[in-house]
C-alpha cells in the first residue's frame, strides 16, 4: 500500500511535517512494508512560504525588514525558480510578532510585507504569490505600499508613515514614485476571506478586536478605512466595499487588488498547485490530511477541503485526523473526506489534550490504520 500525508498544522502543538512522522509510525506499525509521502501543507496562513519549500527544490531567501511596530526583524521568503517567490505576510507583518501587551491596531503597520515584495521584484522576480493570512495590521495595506514608492498624504501634502492611525488622514495618494518594474510582475494573493473592505462585516470590525483593538480603536480606525475607501474610489474609480476580499489582512487585499493589480486566489488551491500535489498522487491507496478543529469553517477553503476535493477527482479515498469535532464538521464529507477521527479519547482539559498532542495524535493514527487494516480484511 501506498500512503500520502498531507495535513495542516495543529495550532501550537503540531506541526503539519511532525503529523507526518507520526502518521509514517503508526502506519509502518499496522502495514509493514507500506511506502509512505508526504506534503507539507498549508491554506494560505502562517507555515505557507514553508509547505511550499518542502515540496518544491526551492531555496530561503534571508533578509530584515520593518515589522508591526517598525522594529527592525529578521524575515524570509522563497524562490522557486528564477522567475517566482512565495511570501507570506505573517513573516513581518504577522500578529504572533506583537507581544501580547502591545497590540493596538492603530500603530502597526504592513511596511516590511512591502520590503519583501520590493526585495523579490529588485532580484528579477516577476512572479509572486503572497500568503496573507495572520496579520497584526489593519493599515489598509498603505505602509506595504509605501515600502513600493507610493506616497499617502495628508491635507499639508506630508507623506504620512504607513500605520493605522494614518488612514483618517489621507487626502491624496501620488503613485509617480513607484517601482516601475512592479508592472512587469504578475501578483497572486492567497485569500480566502470575502470580507469588503468597511462596514460590520470589513476589516476592522471582524479581525480588529483580537489584533488588540479596543471598541473605541475599531470605531477610530473603521472612520478611517472609511475615508481610505472614499479616497480610492474618488481617485482611481474603485469602490472596494464592492469587492469581495478586500478586506483581508486589515485591508491588505484592497491595496494589493488596487495597486499592483493582484488576482485573489485560494491559498489551499495555489500551495496544491505550487506543491504538485496531483501529480503526487499517483498510486497512491490512502490519503490521510488533518487540522487542529474541524467545523463548519473547514469547509472555507481550508486545507482538508482542497485535499478531498483534489483526491475525489481521482477516486482516491481521504480520511482526516483531527484534534476535535465541531458543528458543520460532517459537511466535509461532501468534499471528499470519507471518514474522521479524533484524536482526543476521553473527557480532558484543553490543556491537557495539548499537551498530550503528540501521544493522542500517534494512538488516534494507530485506531485509523487498525481500522483499515480491518476493513481490508473484510474485503478478502
Amino acid at each position: 500500500m501506498k500512503f500520502l500525508f498531507a495535513s495542516d498544522s495543529f495550532k501550537g502543538t503540531l506541526t503539519s511535517r511532525r503529523t507526518a512522522e507520526l502518521l509514517t509510525k503508526a502506519a509502518g506499525e499496522i502495514f509493514p512494508g507500506c511506502i509512505c509521502d508526504s506534503i507539507e501543507i498549508a491554506d494560505g496562513g502562517e507555515g505557507t512560504a514553508d509547505a511550499v519549500l518542502s515540496a518544491t527544490d526551492g531555496r530561503k531567501i534571508y533578509m530584515t525588514v520593518s515589522g508591526p511596530l517598525m522594529e527592525r526583524i529578521p524575515a524570509s521568503y522563497v524562490q522557486l525558480d528564477k522567475t517566482r517567490a512565495v511570501m507570506e505576510m505573517a513573516a513581518a507583518s504577522g500578529l504572533p510578532l506583537v507581544p501580547e501587551g502591545k497590540r493596538n491596531p492603530r500603530e502597526t503597520t504592513t511596511l516590511g510585507t512591502g520590503e519583501m515584495i520590493a526585495d523579490a521584484v529588485s532580484k528579477g522576480f516577476r512572479d509572486i504569490s503572497i500568503a496573507i493570512g495572520g496579520s497584526a495590521t489593519n493599515d489598509g495595506g498603505i505602509g506595504c505600499m509605501r515600502a513600493l514608492g507610493v506616497r499617502f498624504l495628508d491635507e499639508s501634502g506630508s507623506e504620512l508613515e504607513g500605520r493605522g492611525k494614518d488612514l483618517i488622514r489621507i487626502r491624496s495618494i501620488d503613485l509617480t514614485g513607484m517601482d516601475p518594474k512592479l508592472k512587469e510582475c504578475a501578483f497572486t494573493v492567497m485569500c480566502d476571506v470575502t470580507n469588503p473592505l468597511c462596514g460590520p462585516n470589513g476589516a476592522t470590525y471582524t479581525f480588529g478586536k483580537q489584533k488588540g483593538g479596543t471598541p473605541e480603536i475599531l470605531d477610530e480606525l473603521e472612520a478611517g478605512m472609511c475615508n481610505y475607501r472614499d479616497v480610492l474610489l474618488r481617485q482611481f474609480g474603485i469602490d472596494m466595499d464592492t469587492i469581495p476580499g478586500a478586506g483581508a489582512a486589515g485591508g491588505l487585499g484592497a491595496a494589493l487588488m488596487v495597486f499592483l493589480n493582484g488576482k485573489l486566489k485560494s491559498g489551499i488551491e495555489t500551495v496544491l498547485e505550487l506543491s504538485d500535489f496531483d501529480r503526487r498522487l499517483e498510486g497512491v491507496s490512502l490519503v490521510v490530511t488533518g487540522e487542529g478543529a474541524a467545523d463548519w469553517q473547514s469547509v472555507s477553503g481550508k486545507v482538508m477541503q482542497g485535499v478531498g476535493m483534489h483526491c475525489r477527482k481521482f477516486g482516491i479515498p481521504v480520511t482526516a485526523v483531527v484534534g476535535s469535532m465541531g458543528p458543520g464538521a460532517e459537511q466535509l464529507y461532501e468534499y471528499g473526506i470519507d471518514s474522521i477521527i479524533t484524536t482526543i479519547n476521553g473527557i480532558m482539559p484543553l490543556k491537557e489534550a495539548m499537551d498530550r498532542a503528540e501521544e493522542l495524535y500517534l494512538d488516534a493514527a494507530r485506531r485509523m490504520f487498525r481500522m483499515l487494516r480491518a476493513g481490508r480484511q473484510l474485503g478478502t
